[in-house]
């Protein structure tokens, strides 16, 4: 989930500090969102949204490194063509009827995101053929950091126990489905020149190159300065550091650990086989298996 302004976000917190845990959680066409953060009067408004060719959309399943590149897209966007993007978050789904027409009446170049599967984005996307830069993580840290954000995040409910969330998320009984269903239809468009598809290892190992492929993307020129200093910013540390004024005590919620391979401190040998097994099943020989280096990072 995307990181909300403190003010906002506390309010949020306060409410689901009251509701009960069964409460927090919601089924729509088959897939569980947030009562909290995406009621159905929100996903209703999505889903009429009007899109813009030049809008800058970032695409991610939960906890796959959005709110980082969050950062980067917004630093990206301030050197390069001076735009100052809202403090809200910028996931489409977050936005009640209200905001939507505020978003609306925003002007260009307008910085949005979500978490949806490919096929509940607004359609407004795909006809206006706004360019998508879409984010992904190796699917063992993904449900490490999945598992540690539900039980720290008062939004949603608490996960019973690891082994129990472990098993909701390869069954995708998740918050925004299934992991490995977004990957499959991200993979169908791989191809897409309107796509551009980044891994979080890839931004762990050469920072710089992924903000370079990101500016160019979406039409950001960056001197060599500008995108050395944004490499500077915008490390999982420095944004880690950052967080802990604009979120205060919550920072901690959004940026946990930001390390790969934490996967090891909690899959069993049996859980660490059950992951292999279905990764094989779908992803192994795509290009997006490929990008994902599942034989370096989750071996």
């Amino acid at each position: 989930m995307a990181t909300p302004t403190a003010k906002p976000f506390h309010s949020k917190m306060d409410q689901g500090m009251a509701m009960k845990d069964e409460e927090k959680l919601y089924k729509r066409d088959g897939t569980f969102y947030s009562t909290i953060m995406t009621p159905p009067e929100n996903l209703d408004a999505a889903k009429d949204m009007e899109a813009r060719e030049d809008d800058v959309f970032v695409v991610a399943y939960p906890k796959c490194g959005f709110n980082w590149m969050v950062g980067i897209v917004k630093k990206i966007m301030s050197a390069s063509a001076g735009i100052t993007a809202p403090d809200r978050p910028p996931i489409i789904e977050f936005y009640s009827p209200e905001v939507q027409q505020v978003v609306a009446q925003s002007p260009s170049r307008r910085f949005l995101g979500t978490h949806f599967h490919p096929d509940n984005i607004p359609v407004s996307f795909n006809t206006k053929k706004t360019k998508m830069l879409v984010v992904f993580r190796n699917p063992k840290d993904t449900v490490v950091s999945y598992y540690h954000f539900m039980n720290n995040n008062p939004v949603l409910p608490k996960a019973e126990s690891w082994d129990k969330f472990f098993s909701d998320f390869m069954s995708g009984d998740v918050a925004w489905g299934s992991y490995f269903d977004h990957a499959l239809a991200w993979e169908k468009r791989m191809d897409d020149p309107g796509v551009l598809v980044l891994t979080y290892e890839e931004l762990k190992e050469n920072l710089p190159e992924g903000i370079k492929k990101v500016a160019d993307f979406f039409g950001f020129p960056l001197t060599e300065e500008q995108l050395t200093t944004i490499a500077k910013e915008t490390t999982f540390s420095s944004m880690q550091e950052k967080s802990k004024n604009s979120l205060g005590n919550f920072g901690k919620v959004f940026f946990r650990k930001g390390e790969v391979g934490d996967w090891k401190n909690h899959f069993s040998e049996a859980q660490s086989k059950q992951m292999d097994e279905e990764f094989q099943k779908k992803l192994a020989g795509t290009k997006l298996g490929a990008q994902l280096k599942y034989d370096i990072y989750c071996k």
